[in-house]
């Protein structure tokens, strides 16, 4: 194992709230980026300063902050005071890229936006999630990571049919933004490695939630079918699906060919594969209720764990359903080793769950813990050539 990480030559500067940013600068981190946190400084007299805008929980020493804000520093600033700009665009000449989440107006306001950043360090990359895009009817909007659910089509096709709109459990259009502009940065880094010039990378809520439906957003643009709620059965594939045992639920994956044939033998209905009603792919998926209504059956008779254990002895992929302590529990999750140790100073040791991308010779991708408001500010303004009495002068000001 190599003590050097893919991403220590990168410097990011992060100005990030909420939860897609932080997704996105995460990704970076991880792999070893030197990721510099902006954020405003604690005052004792403001309540709730300090807090973790956005995020879940109890704050900066709650899970999800912890979760999210791993393997940065920590640079206090006060964007609005007089003085702090000069701060920031000190920092951008020796940054690599430049994150950030705000509505459009607001970071011209603040004289952060691209065209600006650009013309200080041209071969800076800067990354932006907004709501709905930087420009057209939307842009000026905030948005959610749930309005970007419901307006990308998400809630249309989750939950059991007839139900109404159902919100996924986690915030996918937040995660999925992250992630594409994490991939968005990488590429135009190699780009710039060719070119010499930094590029700006958009991605908002709304087009990362459109691109994550997949084959359901396919099959409005291409045979115009607009996707209806299917539960907790595939849309497509029959049967592939959720299905209750005697004490919990599996999950089966067999819609076709051997693994349809493998399954009807082991659950006790062999002459499913060449019964009329079922024997093409179309005729399964139009008398869908009535098979998932017999393997249901079937599968009602034994323990979730009896046919997890058949099922993959045939070859048949299947799973049971577990909530959140079942999930860490299980022995692949436990081989996989999902969660790395970290020390909090406060919090002591925390188990945080790691970047779920593995890599050959690679250190671990939680090294340290998510930090206290400004715990690297005047470490952060030395490095940049900042002497110690104009430090103390930016503290005494409330600029930092």
């Amino acid at each position: 194992m190599t003590a050097r990480l893919p991403l220590d030559d990168v410097r990011v500067i992060d100005l990030t709230v909420a939860r897609a940013g932080p997704t996105c600068v995460r990704q970076l981190a991880d792999w070893g980026a030197d990721v510099i946190r902006v954020e405003p400084p604690t005052d004792p007299a403001a309540p709730g300063s300090g807090a973790a805008p956005g995020v879940a929980g109890d704050g900066r020493h709650g899970p999800d902050f912890q979760h999210l804000h791993r393997n940065k520093r920590s640079l206090s600033l006060n964007l609005k005071a007089p003085g702090a700009r000069d701060v920031l665009l000190h920092l951008v000449d020796t940054a690599d890229v430049l994150i950030e989440n705000m509505r459009p107006p607001v970071k011209s306001r603040l004289g952060f936006d691209f065209d600006t950043v650009h013309a200080r360090n041209p071969r800076l990359v800067y990354g932006s999630i907004s709501g709905f895009g930087q420009d057209g009817p939307y842009g000026d909007r905030g948005g959610v990571d749930q309005i970007a659910q419901g307006m990308g089509g998400l809630m249309s096709v989750t939950g059991l049919p007839g139900t109404g709109p159902t919100r996924v459990g986690i915030p996918v259009a937040d995660l999925a933004a992250g992630l594409y502009l994490a991939v968005g940065v990488l590429v135009a880094l190699h780009d710039r490695s060719r070119t010499g010039e930094g590029r700006w990378v958009q991605t908002s809520l709304l087009e990362s939630m459109i691109a994550m439906m997949d084959f359901q957003a396919a099959r409005w643009t291409i045979d115009h079918e607009v996707p209806a709620q299917a539960g907790n059965h595939h849309p497509m594939g029959v049967p592939m699906g959720c299905f209750a045992s005697a004490d919990g639920y599996i999950n089966v994956g067999a819609a076709s060919g051997r693994l349809l044939h493998n399954l009807c033998q082991v659950i006790g209905l062999p002459g499913i594969p060449a019964d009329p009603r079922f024997d093409s792919a179309a005729k399964r998926s139009a008398n869908r209720a009535e098979l998932n209504a017999l393997i249901a059956e079937r599968l009602r008779t034994q323990t979730t764990a009896a046919w997890v254990e058949v099922l993959n002895q045939a070859g048949v992929p299947c799973g049971p359903v577990y909530r959140m302590d079942e999930v860490f529990a299980d022995p692949q999750v436990e081989h996989l080793a999902m969660t790395e140790p970290v020390e909090h100073p406060a919090l002591g040791r925390l188990e945080i769950l790691r970047n779920a991308v593995r890599m050959t010779d690679a250190p671990a991708t939680v090294r340290t813990p998510s930090p206290d408001v400004g715990a690297h500010t005047d470490e952060v303004l030395a490095e940049l050539g900042y002497p110690q009495e104009e430090i103390d002068r930016l503290h005494s000001r409330g600029v930092i």
